[in-house]
């Protein structure tokens, strides 16, 4: 009941504590009718300031002025009403009714001016400066497009009052100034203090953050845009008051790529459609929309259905007309306002512009895949190739013959070609040509290329129809070496993955020891000497001695990779057959390898070995396998080949701790892979690695760089398990680079419905215990217990033996989160649930950790009163610690009763209850000496708060600095200098002192 002021003030009091939105909005408005009863102006200044706010953070702008008119009114009629700091809002938000005004392309720009110059009467009848004035006069002329460098240095000579806006504000629209001026460098330099943190308000950094997007993008400084997008756009998500904001994320995902981010991120804000009480904002919303839109249009996307105006379905070609006709009639209201074409102007160039990077900027999200290009949409042209990559020729026989002298080399390049070979066969562009030899022999080469793709897709039986196709008119060709091979490859392909296809395996090696038999009779019969293409007779368009060579190699290639597959099959320890067939076959392919001078042959077998090695643990031979294969992959002059050996050494550098090394093979690995246009390279496990090895150097930056390609890789190839646990690897880089922001977002991203769909529920339970531990470390509390809840009830349901702990800590840490986010009823349940679970399924570190939790915020939020309730959270703690064996192994029991005393010491201290707080903090000291080195800083904290207790709570001044000297000579010795220096501080302070 609103029957009083003191009622009303209590509404207002609470609904200040609401996150601003529709609902904040109403019962504002409400309150001001409610206020508007009394004969108390006092009340009303309080409801129509509060209103105010309303409007100026939820895009409702138009409506500022006039509550602002009725408390200019009160200000001149009953100037008593108002507080210190209500009468420092009213000339305060003189700045906010200009900017308001000037989001209206109804308010003639007299009307603005007009209201400037009030301003500054006020401002000179109270005795305040003048630069918050010129702030706005220069805010106007960056508006309108005329006189912006005179009002600019106007404004930025003029000495700061307490009545400019804060410094993050004021530093966002000098920074600004100089993008619209054309120097992104120096915008970014002038960002600086915002975007790194030092400087912040109610509105930054999300604001500059959006800003701050398209200068990196231009300026190569990727890995912060990707930063600043993920950070930011959650700070502007959702919110009518910042939807010029929004509308700059969807022109980031625009132009770094990224439009299936951009179609996601225009759903999360599709109510913005509907606010409209700040038109310039608007304009800016829906320039971003129309900026996304067009660039799906333009690449053939434009029945792709989007998100627009809710009321109907829309697709993105309907919804650009919609945007586009809409914003271009405020832009021409606003510039025949204003008398300049520069809103037009400003419009335009963002419409003009286009993606800024060659292919998407990974974010690290997992995000719906963008539109596919549609069927009768033209294609885009090929992407150009590497520098070691040859070219595709035009003529038709030149890209056969080319095709066929790269594939005797084993160039990955060759698959481009034979892709293109099959493409203009089948649309007609080309045609069989008797220079390129019987018709069927390049139909068998292409079968062989389709069952080579085939084969990458795991589809084994099309795979080995494929060779078998390529096999018989081969033979048809004479060309038995060719159709051996294709055999002996089939076949190698066709090994079983498990103990099921032990049957099939046998007649797999039956067959294969076969083929091999027939190419040993055929080398006898004549001999190979290892021509290299080019040296022999051709035949057919064929150079017959070097394809004799590459036959051979290829059945006694395909002999050691099918002993390989069984032999990786079986324990590592395991003797018999599987492991002798190995050796052999192995054995076999290097002695010819060597014997015949094919050194890349050499370091196949060479890789076979380190494998099989580096499962038995035998680093030291896997090792140096791979170093001896790069050296005969040098030697063979064939250089794409090392990629996967350097990625397979990186491997054993990181388990060998040499993450320097590894990150140089894996950077190498990927570089060749990408010159020699090798598309079967796995990229995103190398991408994973070398993420891995960015991280154990200390590279946060290039691991979250990495890890975002890694994820993004995995997701194009439809790997999103693997997608998903590369993601939380990197939500634990930026977590320990202290971006936890950019970690909730990736987290976040990972529990979308359609992400969370693909994945295992204790996964999704993983990634969510992890979100919702980045929530809480962001003080996001509320919706960090919401997140502990949903997990409790996805592990409440988990009944193996193993889960009971998990139990428990789920629901002790959902307690702990629902008191930091004041829901007390629903975190004393929780809590009492937690020393259930914890009689079931003992979880110490867990229970002793919400028990001083909960006693913190008891006396923070209760104060003395809660004091009590406080000593009996800890009493239950030590009962738990009590119960705990002394010798249990992963559990620190000392620190935890070490944190026990000094939480105890600090609840009794603020009780002033001196005498206990320091004989529970000297406790605390030492039982901290039990952890040894590890003690150490837990130690030194526990002696500062006694050094407190002591000259602060108890007057012993000499006693303090004593203890303090102590210690802090203690930290130096054991290299704790920040230890020390703090406590070194608070001793030089207490010796400043005045002593009796």
């Amino acid at each position: 009941m609103l029957d009083t002021p003191e009622a009303v003030v209590e509404a207002l009091r609470e609904n200040h504590e609401r996150p601003h939105g529709t609902q904040r909005t109403v019962t504002a408005e409400e309150l001001v009718e409610a206020a508007e009863v009394f004969d108390e102006p006092d009340t009303l200044v309080t409801a129509l300031l509060e209103l105010m706010t309303a409007y100026e953070f939820t895009g409702e702008q138009r409506k500022s002025p006039v509550v602002f008119a009725r408390l200019l009114k009160l200000w001149d009629t009953a100037p008593e009403s108002f507080s210190p700091w209500e009468a420092h809002q009213v000339f305060w938000r003189f700045k906010w009714v200009t900017t308001s005004l000037l989001q209206v392309p109804e308010v003639p720009l007299d009307t603005v001016r007009g209201w400037i110059d009030r301003m500054r009467e006020r401002y000179e009848e109270a005795g305040h400066g003048m630069q918050p004035v010129a702030a706005m006069r220069h805010h106007v002329a960056a508006h309108i497009g005329t006189g912006v460098e005179d009002a600019y240095d106007l404004w930025v000579t003029r000495p700061r009052t307490e009545l400019s806006d804060c410094e993050a504000c004021e530093t966002r629209h000098r920074a600004w100034h100089r993008v619209a001026a054309g120097d992104d460098a120096a915008a970014l330099d002038a960002w600086r203090p915002v975007l790194a943190g030092q400087q912040s308000c109610s509105e930054e950094p999300q604001t500059s953050q959006a800003r701050a997007l398209l200068p990196l993008l231009r300026l190569g400084r990727t890995d912060e845009a990707r930063s600043h997008h993920l950070t930011g756009y959650r700070r502007v998500r959702g919110s009518t008051g910042m939807q010029h904001e929004v509308g700059l994320h969807l022109e980031f995902c625009a132009l770094s790529r990224n439009e299936g981010r951009g179609l996601e991120v225009l759903a999360e804000n599709r109510p913005l459609f509907g606010a409209t009480g700040a038109p310039l904002d608007r304009l800016g919303f829906l320039t971003g929309v129309e900026v996304l839109l067009a660039r799906l249009v333009e690449d053939g996307h434009g029945e792709t259905p989007v998100a627009g105006p809710p009321g109907r379905n829309w697709t993105a070609g309907e919804l650009l007309g919609h945007v586009s006709a809409e914003a271009d009639r405020l832009a021409a209201a606003f510039d025949a306002r204003n008398g300049t074409t520069a809103v037009g102007d400003r419009r335009r160039e963002r419409l003009a512009r286009r993606p800024l990077l060659d292919e998407p900027l990974p974010l690290g999200l997992r995000t719906a895949a963008a539109p596919r290009t549609p069927a009768d949409a033209t294609p885009a042209a090929p992407a150009a190739a590497g520098p070691g990559t040859p070219g595709v020729p035009g003529d038709f026989v030149a890209l056969v013959a080319e095709a066929r002298r790269l594939n005797h080399l084993g160039h990955p390049g060759d698959s481009r070609l034979w892709t293109r070979i099959a493409e203009r066969l089948a649309d007609g562009s080309a045609a069989h040509d008797d220079r390129l030899g019987p018709e069927e022999l390049l139909r068998a080469e292409l079968a062989e290329e389709r069952a080579y793709r085939l084969r990458q897709k795991d589809e084994d039986a099309e795979s080995g129809a494929e060779l078998e196709t390529a096999a018989g008119l081969y033979e048809e060709l004479g060309m038995e070496w060719r159709a051996l091979a294709a055999r002996a490859r089939a076949l190698a392909w066709t090994t079983g993955e498990g103990d099921a296809d032990a049957g099939r395996d046998e007649a797999v090696r039956v067959r294969l020891d076969r083929l091999v038999r027939e190419a040993e009779r055929l080398t006898d019969e004549a001999p190979l000497t290892g021509e290299k293409p080019g040296d022999g007779e051709v035949a057919a368009g064929v150079d017959v001695a070097a394809d004799r060579v590459v036959a051979y190699f290829t059945v006694l290639y395909a002999d050691a990779y099918a002993a390989y597959r069984e032999a990786m099959r079986r324990d590592p320890e395991e003797s018999g057959s599987a492991p002798e067939r190995f050796r052999e076959a192995v054995g076999r392919l290097r002695a010819e390898a060597e014997r015949l001078g094919v050194p890349h042959q050499v370091a196949n077998a060479r890789q076979f070995v380190a494998d099989e090695a580096g499962r038995r643990g035998d680093v030291a031979l896997a090792e140096s396998e791979l170093r001896a294969a790069l050296v005969d992959i040098e030697a063979s002059e064939r250089p794409w080949r090392g990629s996967r050996p350097r990625a397979l050494l990186a491997q054993v550098m990181l388990s060998r701790q040499e993450p320097a090394e590894a990150a140089e093979l894996l950077h190498r690995a990927i570089a060749d892979a990408v010159r020699y246009d090798d598309g079967d390279f796995p990229l995103a496990p190398t991408y994973s690695l070398l993420g891995h090895a960015s991280s154990h150097l200390g590279d946060h930056a290039g691991a979250v760089r990495h890890l975002s390609e890694a994820a993004a890789r995995f997701d194009r190839e439809g790997e999103h398990g693997e997608a998903a646990d590369v993601r939380m690897q990197l939500a634990g880089v930026l977590t320990e680079a202290g971006r936890q922001a950019d970690a909730v977002a990736v987290l976040e991203s990972l529990l979308s419905e359609e992400s969370a769909a693909a994945l295992d529920e204790r996964m999704v339970a993983q990634i969510r215990l992890s979100l919702a531990r980045g929530l809480r470390e962001l003080e996001e509390y509320l919706p960090s217990a919401e997140e502990f809840l949903r997990l409790a009830g996805t592990v409440s349901g988990w009944e193996e033996e193993d889960d009971a702990p998990i139990r428990t800590l789920v629901t002790a840490d959902t307690a702990v989160a629902l008191a930091l986010a004041d829901r007390w009823e629903a975190a004393e349940a929780a809590y009492e649930r937690a020393l259930a679970a914890h009689a079931e399924a003992p979880n110490p570190p867990m229970i002793v950790r919400m028990a001083r939790e909960f006693a913190r915020l008891t006396t923070a939020v209760r104060g003395d009163e809660g004091v009590e309730a406080a000593l009996a959270h800890l009493v239950r703690a030590d009962g738990v610690l009590d119960a705990v064996p002394a010798d249990v192994e992963g559990f620190a029991v000392w620190y935890e009763r070490g944190e026990v005393h000094y939480r105890r010491a600090r609840v009794l201290a603020e009780a002033e209850r001196f005498e206990e707080a320091l004989a529970e903090a000297e406790a605390a000291i030492g039982v901290h000496e039990e952890g040894g080195e590890h003690g150490e800083l837990p130690r030194a904290e526990a002696v500062r708060f006694a050094a407190l207790v002591e000259g602060n709570g108890l007057g012993r001044t000499d006693e303090a600095i004593a203890r303090l000297t102590t210690a802090a000579a203690r930290c130096r010795n054991a290299g704790r200098p920040e230890a020390a220096q703090i406590l070194t501080a608070l001793r030089e302070e207490y010796m400043a002192r005045p002593r009796g």
